[in-house]
């Protein structure tokens, strides 16, 4: 008996693009080298700012270069820099 797929597949039975590239990529230096994991593991408190487009921009840029989202690379940002003000 066949085990089923817990993939998604298109009509032709493939797996879907994206899964596909998603599985192929191993982000794990990225990850590490981000210190994202200790901003995960830790309590947070959610928040809500309003960001002009341009600066999100730039974070989406900034933070696919790390394999990251912009509100990670944001969150990244503030964590290094909040003791300089």
């Amino acid at each position: 008996m066949k085990k089923a797929s817990r993939y998604r597949t298109n009509r032709r039975g493939r797996k879907d693009a994206q899964l596909a590239e998603f599985e192929r990529r191993d982000l794990g230096e990225d990850i590490r080298a981000s210190r994202a994991g200790r901003l995960l593991r830790r309590r947070a408190k959610p928040t809500s700012i309003l960001l002009d487009d341009g600066l999100v921009q730039k974070l989406r840029e900034k933070g696919a270069k790390r394999g990251l989202g912009y509100q990670t690379m944001l969150k990244l940002i503030v964590r290094e820099h909040l003791d300089d003000y």
